[in-house]
Order: structure tokens, then C-alpha cells, then sequence
């Protein structure tokens, strides 16, 4: 490496202060400058840091949008989610190649354009779409895609692929995407736009003491909105109660759960909203620091993020004594992700703003008691905080009011697929699933997936269902699938999905997954055996089971939740075995070998 470029990764770390927690940082700004983390700049970046070569190089592999080897100027993304593909994306990705002249993870030969894949981008809701560099570009079709390179080769600026600007903030200076947010109902909880006034909560928060806020939050029924549902008001009391000098406030933006997007409208229209429910938080739990841990591909929202909370550190609405209460400070700061699905388990997402590897962790100890830092931290996610504010607006009784008996409140649901209204959607929990399908424009649906590919698919027998916790829980993602559908196509991309995104830490989900897999395309291509589908469930039961993090306890259902909803879907295709040979013996492949010996 030359001695200039010594001095730029040098530089890069001290913008950091050369603190091994902001790696993540120093690799992302060394990957952006340079194209790639090469073995020169590891070296450096651990000097520098004082930390193991190892954890360096490590952390750059384990990214999908880090690499030691170099990458074009340009790196089109193009997402390849199941909804993308049911909309077009292949065609776009064979259009792409076509007019690059290069495959997937390939680099045009002047070294300006890589071309890669990616699982999901958020935005299914406007499929297919691509990533180029940081700007979203979205609805592409064979003639988008020929109009996009011919830009990018002239120009090699991927902001001017943005032909219009989205509605609401997505036409914001500082954000200036052609995302659109697509919000299609609004309820009372989250899009309470009219008679919302911003940092109202807070200010009750301040006069109130920080027992009687978790306190209220205790008593409106707040479950987190993430997917697990834990209630909010128990998560606090336990950070607030563990002993430990620093305390962390940590917001879960990481939404990669493909099919889900509803965190994206909320960061893009009420993030100040996000910001305050942080610092209620901060105040009850007695943090003086919060992060914000924004996914890799929301990296666009950045800069309009960042000055978000330059206008409550102008405001005192972060920093030394907020809004003039004595002792109470707080900050916050946003940790770039890098392209890796399992950080959203909250686990690895800690491990992620520590500068490592996303690993998940053992549990326990729970963040509540050693998170960040192995101090106690509380992880929430977007939508929660949006809730924390309006509870401590307008009362733990109003918001306990609407929802069903063990979900109190709102969900935002996340809606792609095949329905005739595609966007966001604020409903009461307690919705059936039949009903929303006629508000979205989805009667005929042959099939619907409740909470993303680590959720659970169901039929039309079950859409008398309710989505709360207690019944169908979800994060927020609602795929639905048309009469024209196979759902077992569906299932292998949710299950090649799983054994892509593994961390591939513990054996029965970096193993198992591919078996599962394995049993699959045999079933797929007709050399499946009834035996089979017993077989998988077993499996898959024991994955969940032995599985250390929620990815692997989770990725299994794709399978599990098909066998017992669509199980005449897989009978249809296996064979018994005949004449004692299994259906994938394939006797003339066997006996080739021998042929060649004896000259027939």
C-alpha cells in the first residue's frame, strides 16, 4: 500500500478516535474509499486500533458489503427476495448482465461496475428495485435497467439515476431518493400526525420519576414490535435494576426480514418520534447513551438521520440536561450496518455496534443484565419506541384501549405480494387475517406468510385468524401469495435464504438447513419418498430446538409451517419407492462406471 494511502486508513481510524467498539465504521469508510479492506489496510486499522489482526479481518469477511478484494466504483445490488422474483427481477438481472457484459459478482473489466445480488433491500412494496452504491432506484423493467447503465457509464454519478423524487421526506435535501412510503391506512398509535405534538411525551416523561415511566408503560401493555413481543415496561425494569455503572439505549433499525418495510416509512417520516421514545427510554432505565443501529441498505437515510439529532442537540432535547432536568443527559449515535440479516437478532446486533463480527450471543446473561460493553442494555425497535412516545402523551388507558386482549395497541403491517395495494398498514391487533386480505385487495390469496420467511405461511382455512401475539405474530411482514402460486418454489428461496444469512456458528443450522434444503428439491424434482415428509419434520423440529439464536430457531418453519398447512401440496409430488429402489437411485448414473470397464 502506498505511503498516501497509509495515511488515509490512518486518518480513517482517528476520525473514529481509533476505538476498537467503532470498527464497523472505520472498515465501512476504509471499504468506501478504497473499494475494498485490503490485507495492507487490516494490518493498519489493527495497529491502530489495538486489536487482534484477526477480529479485523474477521469483521470484513463476515459482511456482505465489505470484501478484501476490490469492487467497481459502482456496485449495483439488485434484490432477489421472493417478491422481487415474483415481480420481474429475473428478467432484470439477466437484462443487467446482458447490458454490463459480466455475471453476478463479477466487475466490468475497467474496474468501474461490480454486479451482485442481495436478499432484501426493503422495498417490496416498489419491486423489483436495486441498491447502486447507496441510491435506492426502484420499479425496474427491461428499459429502466438499459437507461440505468447507459447513466451510469456516462456519468458514473448513481444520484442521477433518481428520475423523480417519493413522496413526503423522501423528497428531503438530504435524502432525495424516489423511495415511495406508500402508507395506505393510518391509525391512532403511530401515524397520529393531526394531534401529535413532538416531544410532548418527553416533557411528561421529565415529571414524572423514571419508576413511574416504566411504570406506565408496564400498565398500557406495550409488547415489543420486533417480532418476539417481550413487554417493554419488564425489558426496562430489568436494565434499570442490573447493576452496572453505564447503561445503553439501543433502537434495532436493522429490519431485514425480507418483506418487511414499515421501520424504513418511520425512519423516513418520524424519526424525531424514534429519537424521543430513545430518550424516555434513556431517562427510565438511567442510560446516558443511545444507539441507533441502521441497516446497511438504509444507509441512503444517513445524512437526514444525522441531522435530526443535530436539531435536538441545538434544542436540548439530547445532550446535558435535556429540557433543563437536572442530571439527566443523553446522546445518541447511528451504527452503520454492513449487509447481514442475523443482526437483527439483538444478540448480534450488540456484537455489530461493538465492531465485530455479528455473531449472535449465549444467553444467558441477556442484554438487560451485560449487553453492550457487557453492560445492561435494553434493545427495542422502531415501532416500539414510536409507541413509548404516544403512550406517555396520551396515557397508558387510551393505548390499552385498542388491540385485543393480550396485544394492547396498533401493528404496522408491512404488505407485499400479490394484492391490489401493496405499502403500510396501521391496524388494530386483533385483525383477522380474511379481513385485512379485503382491505388489501387479496380475497383470492392462496396462501399468506404471517411475519416474514421466520414466520409461518398459512391457508385459507386459517384466515379466520387473529394477528396478535397470542395468534399469528409478526414483526410486521405480510406476503401474499395468488392461486397462481407454487408454494413449494416459495419454500426452497425462503430455505436457500436461511443457509445463506447463518452465521453458520453451531452445527444444526449451518447443517441441518441444507438437508432440509436437500430433502426439498428431491421432493421439487418428483424424487421425493412419503418417508420424506416425516423425515423433514423431524429435522427441522430439531434444528429449532438445538439451535442457539433465533435465526436458526426460527429458519426451519418455512418447512415446518407448509408440511402442516399445504402437506397435500408436498404429497402430490413424492413417489413410493419401486422395486425396492428409492425414487432417487438413478440406476444408468450408477452403472456408467461399470460399463466403461467392461466396454458396453
Amino acid at each position: 500500500m502506498s505511503e498516501s494511502k497509509s495515511t488515509t486508513v490512518k486518518e480513517i481510524c482517528s476520525r473514529f478516535d481509533n476505538e476498537k467498539t467503532r470498527m464497523m465504521d472505520v472498515v465501512r469508510a476504509v471499504q468506501e474509499q478504497f473499494g475494498c479492506v485490503s490485507d495492507e489496510a487490516i494490518d493498519l486499522i489493527s495497529q491502530a486500533l489495538l486489536c487482534p489482526r484477526v477480529e479485523v479481518e474477521s469483521t470484513v469477511s463476515f459482511y456482505a458489503f465489505l470484501s478484501k478484494t476490490p469492487k467497481g466504483e459502482i456496485v449495483i445490488r439488485l434484490c432477489n427476495d421472493i417478491i422481487d422474483r415474483l415481480n420481474g427481477s429475473e428478467v432484470v438481472a439477466e437484462t443487467l448482465s446482458h447490458e454490463l457484459g459480466i455475471g453476478f459478482g463479477e466487475t466490468t473489466p475497467d474496474g468501474e461496475i461490480t454486479l451482485e445480488y442481495a436478499p432484501c433491500i426493503g422495498m417490496c412494496d416498489q419491486s423489483p428495485a436495486a441498491l447502486v452504491n447507496n441510491v435506492v432506484v426502484t420499479d425496474l423493467s427491461i428499459d429502466k435497467v438499459r437507461l440505468m447503465v447507459k447513466v451510469l457509464k456516462e456519468t458514473a454519478d448513481p444520484q442521477r439515476l433518481v428520475s423523480r423524487l417519493g413522496d413526503g421526506n423522501n423528497a428531503h435535501p438530504l435524502i432525495k431518493a424516489m423511495v415511495r412510503n406508500n402508507i395506505q391506512k393510518k391509525g391512532e398509535v403511530i401515524f397520529a400526525f393531526g394531534d401529535f405534538k413532538p416531544n410532548d411525551g418527553l416533557k411528561k416523561a421529565l415529571a414524572m420519576s423514571p419508576v413511574e415511566v416504566i411504570n406506565e408503560i408496564k400498565t398500557a401493555r406495550l409488547r415489543g414490535r420486533g417480532g418476539a413481543g417481550f413487554p417493554t415496561g419488564m425489558k426496562w425494569e430489568f436494565a434499570r435494576s442490573a447493576n452496572g455503572d453505564e447503561k445503553y439505549i439501543i433502537c434495532n433499525a436493522d429490519e431485514g426480514e425480507p418483506g418487511t418495510f414499515k421501520d424504513r416509512v418511520i425512519l423516513t417520516e418520524l424519526a424525531d418520534r424514534v429519537f424521543e421514545g430513545m430518550t424516555i427510554a434513556g431517562y427510565a432505565i438511567g442510560a446516558e447513551k443511545g444507539i441507533l443501529y441502521l441497516r446497511g441498505e438504509y444507509a441512503y437515510l444517513q445524512p437526514f438521520l444525522l441531522d435530526i439529532l443535530n436539531q435536538r442537540r441545538e434544542n436540548n432535547l439530547l445532550g446535558s440536561e435535556i429540557m433543563g432536568k437536572t442530571g439527566f443527559d443523553f446522546d445518541i449515535r447511528i451504527q452503520l450496518g454492513a449487509g447481514a440479516y442475523v443482526c437483527g437478532e439483538e444478540s448480534a446486533l450488540i456484537s455489530s455496534c461493538e465492531g465485530l463480527r455479528g455473531d449472535p450471543k449465549n444467553r444467558p446473561p441477556f442484554p438487560a443484565q451485560k449487553g453492550y460493553l457487557q453492560n445492561p442494555t435494553s434493545v427495542n425497535n422502531v415501532e416500539t419506541f414510536c409507541c413509548v412516545v404516544s403512550i406517555l402523551d396520551k396515557g397508558a388507558g387510551w393505548f390499552a384501549e385498542s388491540g385485543s386482549k393480550g396485544s394492547a395497541g396498533t401493528k404496522l403491517l408491512s404488505v407485499s405480494g400479490d394484492c391490489q395495494s401493496p405499502g403500510v398498514y396501521e391496524v388494530p391487533f386483533g385483525t383477522t387475517v380474511r379481513s385485512f386480505l379485503k382491505t388489501i385487495g387479496a380475497a383470492d390469496a392462496k396462501a399468506v406468510q404471517v411475519g416474514g420467511p421466520s414466520g409461518q405461511m398459512i391457508s385459507e382455512q386459517d384466515f379466520d385468524r387473529s394477528i396478535c401475539y397470542d395468534d399469528l405474530a409478526t414483526g410486521g411482514a405480510i406476503m401474499v401469495f395468488g392461486p397462481q402460486r407454487n408454494v413449494l418454489e416459495i419454500v426452497d428461496y425462503f430455505m436457500e435464504f436461511f443457509i445463506d444469512e447463518s452465521c453458520g456458528h453451531c452445527t444444526p443450522c449451518r447443517v441441518g438447513n441444507v438437508l432440509l434444503k436437500q430433502y426439498l428439491g428431491n421432493i421439487i424434482s418428483g424424487k421425493g419418498e412419503p418417508a420424506d415428509l416425516d423425515k423433514m419434520k423431524e429435522l427441522g423440529e430439531t434444528v429449532k430446538a438445538a439451535s442457539r439464536c433465533g435465526l436458526g430457531q426460527t429458519a426451519p418453519n418455512p418447512i415446518l409451517t407448509t408440511l402442516k398447512n399445504f402437506r397435500s401440496d408436498y404429497e402430490f409430488l413424492v413417489k413410493e419407492a419401486k422395486d425396492g429402489l428409492k425414487p432417487t437411485f438413478d440406476l444408468q448414473a450408477e452403472t456408467v462406471e461399470a460399463k466403461v470397464i467392461i466396454g458396453r
